[in-house]
């Protein structure tokens, strides 16, 4: 018996779904009194992999046909469990995956690098589709949901004025409340995202005492990090590590503090209760995707399918490309894209140089690093 691990947004959220799904399970274990079958438990035992559900809705530089999340449809190789998307079951990503062109997605290399089962959350049919995988899944799993979101934008009051993406969280909501099975929310290092500031973010956590996870739970998706474009699960992953003080990510900056390493728990209903497009859409049940959409632009003024606002230009690519970058002149460039920030992260120093997300692997190599985010201060 196992729990169903939901990342939120998709994107790079299945990253730090693993580190909290690690830090969730040893807890568990921890508190667990002798003779509960639970008491034997090994959260790091590679057959104890966890379920972990998400969208495939990834950035434009990864999808270049990013406007909302890919389906069933634009993947070869999916493995189908129970009847399939359109049959009441689910599909699951594995190595040999591949998005059909032009599409793109990390998700198959993530079923590689990640040690957790990764199953695909198809929203296309509409909300009640959605429910009905979501509810296979968690069957499937044997246990509760636990929903995780990195950053803390699932708690949006729709107003905020660095809200960039709240319909992918919102539509996770509903749907795991449409199917009646318990439901716990997670948010995982307040702030991170850059979608809403830290502290009205633990104002709304108030009375949640925080897990704050080991390096090892951290340090499981540490082989994905090293590649991913990951911003907010690479800054929370940083912050469990003890990195603190002002990053500068591809669209602002974040500052890592006593509070970011923390992984706050929370009923469906009381998310639910902050999230305004959440309660909409409960309470209207849209019978599609694009109807679900346009109640969360009507709320929040944001496009619900619409790749994330980033405007951040590309660079200049530096002559020759990375093969002919040194670190000493890696390091004076992105000190000043960093613009005084005590740290880099990986996307946006590739960016900043001109790189592509798929050369991050080499700048570590020229930088010699293989943190989470790069320290450009002593």
């Amino acid at each position: 018996m196992s729990d169903l691990y939901i990342a939120a947004g998709g994107g790079g959220d299945p990253l730090g779904t693993l580190v909290a799904a690690r830090a969730l399970t040893a807890d568990r274990a921890e508190h667990t009194e002798p003779g509960d079958p639970f008491d034997t438990f090994d959260p790091y035992d590679p057959a104890r992999a966890p379920l972990i559900a998400t969208y495939a809705w990834e950035r434009p530089e990864v999808d270049p046909t990013a406007g909302g999340p890919l389906g069933e449809r634009d993947f070869y190789g999916l493995v189908h469990e129970g009847e399939g998307v359109r049959g009441g079951g689910f599909a699951a990503f594995t190595p040999a995956t591949l998005a059909r062109p032009p599409a793109g997605s990390t998700l198959p290399a993530l079923a590689r690098d990640l040690p957790a089962r990764l199953l695909l959350l198809d929203p296309a049919r509409g909300l009640s589709a959605l429910s009905r995988q979501i509810g296979s899944m968690a069957r499937a799993a044997g246990g509760r949901i636990r929903i995780v979101d990195i950053g803390g934008d699932i708690l949006t009051h729709g107003d905020e004025p660095g809200l960039c993406s709240p319909f992918g969280d919102a539509l996770t909501l509903a749907a795991c409340h449409l199917t009646g099975i318990p439901t716990t929310v997670h948010v995982a290092g307040p702030g991170l995202d850059g979608e809403i500031d830290e502290q009205p973010l633990l104002e709304r956590l108030a009375g949640h005492r925080p897990l704050v996870p080991d390096r090892d739970a951290a340090t499981a998706a540490a082989r994905a990090l090293a590649w991913h474009p990951s911003e907010a699960s690479a800054l929370w992953a940083a912050a469990i590590h003890g990195a603190r003080g002002s990053v500068r990510t591809a669209r602002t900056v974040i500052h890592l503090t006593d509070a970011s390493p923390g992984l706050y728990s929370l009923p469906l209903p009381e998310a639910i209760a902050h999230n305004p497009v959440a309660r909409a859409l409960v309470a209207e049940h849209p019978a599609t995707l694009d109807a679900a959409a346009d109640i969360s632009q009507r709320l929040t003024g944001i496009p619900g399918l619409e790749s994330e606002r980033t405007g951040t230009p590309q660079q200049a690519s530096p002559a020759g490309g990375i093969a002919f970058l040194d670190a000493e002149t890696a390091v004076k460039a992105l000190r000043e894209a960093a613009d005084g920030a005590d740290h880099i992260t990986l996307r946006h120093a590739a960016r900043s140089l001109g790189l592509a997300w798929t050369d991050i692997p080499a700048l570590r190599a020229v930088l010699t690093t293989d943190t989470p985010v790069l320290r450009l201060t002593p």
